[in-house]
């Protein structure tokens, strides 16, 4: 199953987390910060394909893999797929009215399956409700959120791969 990285804001050692990906895993840079988020990419290029997340001038710029969009800004798919035909462009989604905007994308990321220290607030889909949703995708859908190698199990078959932040710092195997 496809493995993706996602990084976040904290303080960590995401090119050793890349370094363990296995071959075909992809590594979407998320940081709010414009700063850290060029400083984190630069330090990633040439470990495994970057996908940018919110930033397409970044992308662009340092010659990505493609861009990620947050959900709201999922609709703007098809201008960047215009723009850049060969970009992997992949959302986030939460719901299954979201995903039925995904039509333009190369992937989905459904989020959160699981209770998640990154979003703590958020209510998490549970495996059940997230493989309904996954299935009615028409892009392939990847499970984010909380996702161990655990609970990874309960995800196949309605899941194309996993994205993950904590539980590919925090071990070497691979969920």
């Amino acid at each position: 199953m496809p493995l993706v990285l996602v990084t976040d804001d904290r303080k960590a050692d995401w090119t050793a987390a890349a370094h363990r990906l296995p071959r075909g895993g992809l590594v979407v840079v998320r940081s709010r910060d414009a700063g850290t988020r060029v400083a984190l990419a630069q330090s990633l290029i040439g470990i495994a394909p970057l996908l940018i997340a919110d930033d397409p001038k970044l992308a662009a710029e340092i010659g990505a893999a493609g861009l990620h969009l947050p959900e709201a800004r999922i609709r703007e798919a098809m201008h960047w797929r215009t723009r850049h035909p060969h970009w992997i462009i992949t959302s986030s989604a939460h719901s299954l009215r979201a995903l039925l905007h995904a039509r333009e994308l190369d992937a989905i990321f459904l989020s959160p399956v699981f209770a998640t220290t990154s979003h703590e607030d958020a209510r998490p889909l549970t495996p059940v409700r997230a493989a309904f949703i996954a299935q009615h995708g028409t892009v392939p859908v990847y499970a984010l959120g909380g996702v161990t190698p655990r609970n990874a199990a309960l995800l196949a078959p309605a899941f194309s791969g996993i994205a993950a932040i904590s539980s590919l710092l925090s071990s070497p195997s691979r969920a």
